[in-house]
């Protein structure tokens, strides 16, 4: 069986606190609510202790006078006189062979001193009516012992003391607990309005201590929300932001210290970083600068050879034709490498309107020619699709997207180019991307067939070129694998 904890969203969740601040809050006030409860129970329980002792002092002390006086009733003297110390609500009880016989209560009206002088009779308003209950309840109090506590149907609760009479009778008086359970009550209410108000005071006060404790902490999140914020990716990144006032003899000091040595760490890595991406910038931009002219000549002597093939053997004939052709090949790998130095460095691009149908419609007809064993289908909008950029630099996008499609599908593959608004779609119902391959298209020299042979592999730049183009205007590149085969790039322009 499985628990399941409440989410961040379900109402459990809400309530929780979030924030360390608000959780150390929480805590504090949940820990001052536990001990004023525990202080607050145990101050009304002694009171209440005290003030029952109390009363069990002053039955101890009134024993069984008023019972008594209730036994002889009409007589001018005897335990009669003794009530009139009697405070009003004292209860007695006269109970023989566990029957009570007599019971009354002091009321405090008029008739009580003249009864405790002997000139009256006890009225009916001092007469107590017991239940059965209540009956039973004083047989069970027990004779000579403490006073214990019981409740009577028509005067609520008391606390009652039994001692034996001089006819062998019990006499039982109690005094009511009333006045106890007021002060108690009284106690309470005011326990509860001062732990209230202390809790405030501390609620606020607390919140600002840790607030003030807690900077430290919100500078490292601080300084970590900016670094955060910068791009690390590429380029060259200066993280010039530390946590300020690292006090090495506090905790957060320690983590403060740790922080910046990190971000120390992580500047001089990111520094290395673009000191090595420079240098193979510049590697390839001066090789390639290096390798245009050779290849040139090269190419030269075998166009001027090809041209005079007059006395020369099939065998340099053919040669001569393979020189050419590669020399081609090499050249063209050149100018990409070329292009991806100044795209790199951060040469801008040519910002002039370009017709994103016209350049759609050339390339798919350069498509049609270069690869006629593919379907080549073209779709695009009933008027014009004009943006703003490089126009030779979007047609060698396209021309890369449709090349890299014919290239790496067979013949009698539908290849599709859309054009819908500043978005252009390259699909085709080819055998698709491999899941492995499909994340890391984009990077340079990376190539479907690892066999690099010239009928079926490329240099591994053309979707490098793509995303490096579409990136400097502003847009994005997207490889999306469809289930079953098939392969779909899209472009989107700002």
């Amino acid at each position: 069986m499985s628990v399941r904890r409440p989410g961040p969203h379900s109402a459990l969740g809400r309530l929780v606190p979030r924030t360390i601040r608000s959780r150390l809050v929480a805590g504090l006030l949940a820990l001052l609510v536990v001990t004023f409860a525990g202080v607050g129970l145990a101050l009304t329980t002694a009171l209440r202790h005290y003030l029952v002792s109390q009363l069990d002092q002053r039955l101890t002390d009134a024993g069984g006078r008023y019972a008594a006086s209730l036994e002889h009733g009409g007589s001018a003297t005897g335990p009669r006189s003794d009530t009139r110390a009697q405070s009003p609500g004292t209860f007695g009880a006269r109970l023989v062979d566990g029957q009570v016989t007599n019971a009354g209560v002091v009321d405090g009206d008029a008739d009580d001193e003249e009864v405790a002088n002997g000139t009256a009779q006890a009225d009916t308003d001092d007469t107590v009516i017991l239940t059965d209950r209540d009956r039973r309840s004083l047989a069970r109090v027990p004779v000579g012992g403490a006073a214990t506590s019981v409740r009577l149907s028509g005067l609520g609760p008391y606390r009652v003391r039994a001692v034996a009479g001089r006819d062998g009778d019990v006499l039982v008086t109690g005094l009511p607990l009333h006045q106890v359970n007021e002060t108690e009550h009284k106690v309470v209410a005011l326990e509860l309005v001062s732990f209230a108000f202390a809790l405030g005071i501390t609620g606020v006060v607390g919140a600002l201590w840790v607030r003030v404790s807690l900077r430290p902490m919100n500078r490292i999140a601080d300084t970590a929300g900016r670094i955060s914020a910068l791009p690390l990716a590429e380029g060259e990144v200066v993280l010039t932001d530390r946590v300020p006032d690292a006090d090495p003899r506090t905790e957060t000091g320690r983590v403060a210290i740790a922080f910046n040595r990190m971000l120390g760490h992580v500047e001089d890595a990111l520094a290395r970083r673009h000191a090595s991406e420079e240098r193979l910038r510049a590697f390839a931009a001066d090789a390639g600068h290096e390798l245009r002219t050779p290849l040139a000549t090269i190419r030269g002597h075998a166009e001027l050879a090809l041209r005079h093939p007059v006395g020369s053997p099939a065998e340099v004939h053919h040669s001569l034709r393979r020189i050419d052709a590669e020399s081609v090949r090499m050249g063209a790998i050149v100018e990409d490498l070329l292009l991806l130095a100044r795209l790199d460095a951060g040469r801008p691009l040519a910002r002039e309107e370009v017709d994103l149908t016209r350049i759609a419609l050339d390339c798919v007809q350069d498509a049609r020619a270069a690869a006629p064993g593919h379907r080549w289908r073209l779709e695009l909008p009933p008027d014009p699709v004009v943006v703003t950029g490089d126009e030779g630099r979007l047609r060698q996008v396209i021309t890369n997207l449709l090349s890299n499609a014919h290239r790496h599908t067979p013949d009698g593959t539908t290849v599709t180019l859309r054009v819908e608004g500043h978005r252009v779609t390259v699909s085709d119902d080819g055998p698709g991307i491999p899941a492995d391959l499909a994340p890391h298209v984009f990077e340079r020299f990376v190539r479907g067939d690892t066999s690099r042979s010239r009928t079926s592999g490329g240099t591994g730049l053309g979707l490098a070129i793509v995303e490096a183009v579409v990136s400097a205007h502003g847009g994005t590149v997207t490889l999306e694998p469809r289930p079953g085969g098939g392969t779909t790039v899209t472009v989107a322009l700002p």
